[in-house]
């Protein structure tokens, strides 16, 4: 007798995750740890690390209150984390509550993400997205800037809120010029993929006959204290002419990084580039390591020394040391300035994802910003290039003096 073969057996939903919503700082604090325990295991960037977020939202955030969303199991362990804030925002007098995640201004951080346990993406994001909905009473726009394009939290967020009434909006915001290292690959193998092997060969060459060239890295939170404030202080001397820098402006985000890069530190995650001339330091670069990748978060170089290219032989010697440190990734993170172009052939894209209800404030405050760009975007189209430029230097200067 034939037997009938038998149907797969329709496999369980997972548990239901349960949500709490962490809303003041001694809550965050006592988070760390198990923070760092998931987001060591996730996909998500450095730029989600508590080590990060949660020196930004004591030193740059308070103007918003914490609303950050973590998910457990039926065991009470962690599952997924998304850190959000509340604030309110005015733009042409509309006023309007905005929840977006921690860490998206003032410090260019890319990569903004829920934190998730591998094998449970989906369920998180779907899990956080239908918390939104059902808290939509309490902000009127959700703004969440600089995802990974390749996100699989923008499935599930674009699924739960179009399924719930909610306008959604997604935006390009920045290009990422990314490359694949090979670990173990020699580095002269790597040059010859670049197109700036020769430069960067001869500059080297000549750099090295100076008395007292040399190329120190500090990684251990005890060294950070001199590279650091050699950062700032080229950072600055390299925009100076230009209004100053959109990146690291002012006292309270030079604060923040010298308590954030702290606690990196402490994970083996920062490195601080310093090429010196005898006692002078002339170029620094600034990087995080995190998920077998490098990445090259902010530089800083002295103008009398720009003709000798001691930013482009440093950077080569970034790529170096992450292809002999085994690291699988190098990202130059936003910013498709032509340099990163002739160092690197890939490129990662992020997004920025906007949710508000139809005739609530969110609207207005969303028709009233897409307006400002519209015309900030007319005014640079019709207005001469050197004015341009001048009202974008006054910009920051205005930023960094305040």
């Amino acid at each position: 007798m034939l037997s009938e073969r038998a149907e797969p057996l329709p496999l369980p939903a997972p548990a239901p995750l349960r949500v709490n919503a962490v809303r003041d700082f001694a809550g965050l604090a006592r988070l760390r740890a198990e923070w760092d325990a998931l987001h060591e295991a996730s996909a998500a960037g450095p730029f989600n690390a508590w080590a990060w977020l949660y020196p930004w939202a004591a030193r740059l955030g308070r103007a918003r209150s914490l609303w950050v969303l973590e998910a457990r199991d039926s065991e009470g362990a962690l599952a997924g984390l998304l850190p959000l804030g509340l604030s309110t925002v005015s733009r042409a007098g509309v006023r309007a509550r905005r929840l977006a995640f921690l860490g998206d201004a003032f410090v260019g951080s890319d990569y903004l993400d829920v934190v998730a346990r591998p094998g449970v993406e989906a369920q998180v994001a779907r899990t956080f997205a239908q918390e939104l909905v059902r808290t939509a009473a309490e902000w009127d726009v959700l703004e969440l800037l600089d995802i990974d394009a390749g996100s699989p939290v923008l499935s599930e967020l674009r699924q739960s809120f179009g399924a719930s009434g909610f306008e959604v909006e997604e935006r390009f915001r920045y290009v990422c010029p990314f490359e694949a290292l090979t670990p173990g690959e020699p580095f002269e193998r790597f040059l010859q993929r670049t197109a700036r092997r020769d430069n960067y060969l001869r500059r080297r060459r000549w750099l090295e006959r100076q008395p007292g060239y040399r190329i120190e890295v500090a990684a251990r939170p005890e060294e950070l204290a001199q590279p650091l404030a050699e950062l700032f202080r080229l950072h600055a001397l390299r925009w100076a002419g230009e209004g100053g820098s959109q990146g690291i402006r002012g006292a309270a985000v030079e604060a923040f990084h010298r308590e954030a890069a702290w606690h990196l530190a402490e994970d083996g995650r920062v490195r601080l580039y310093t090429l010196r001339i005898g006692d002078r330091a002339v170029a620094s670069v600034y990087g995080l390591v995190h998920g077998g990748r490098f990445h090259y978060y902010q530089s800083g170089l002295d103008p009398a020394w720009n003709n000798r290219s001691v930013g482009l032989v440093l950077v080569g010697e970034t790529f170096r040391d992450a292809i002999a440190l085994g690291l699988t990734g190098y990202d130059f993170l936003h910013g498709n300035e032509s340099y990163k172009a002739d160092w690197v052939h890939g490129q990662k894209r992020t997004v920025e994802f906007r949710a508000w209800k139809s005739g609530g404030a969110g609207e207005w405050l969303n028709r009233a910003e897409a307006a400002t760009r519209a015309a900030r975007r007319l005014a640079e189209r019709v207005a001469p290039r050197a004015w341009v430029e001048a009202v974008r230097r006054r910009r920051r200067t205005a930023r960094v003096e305040a």
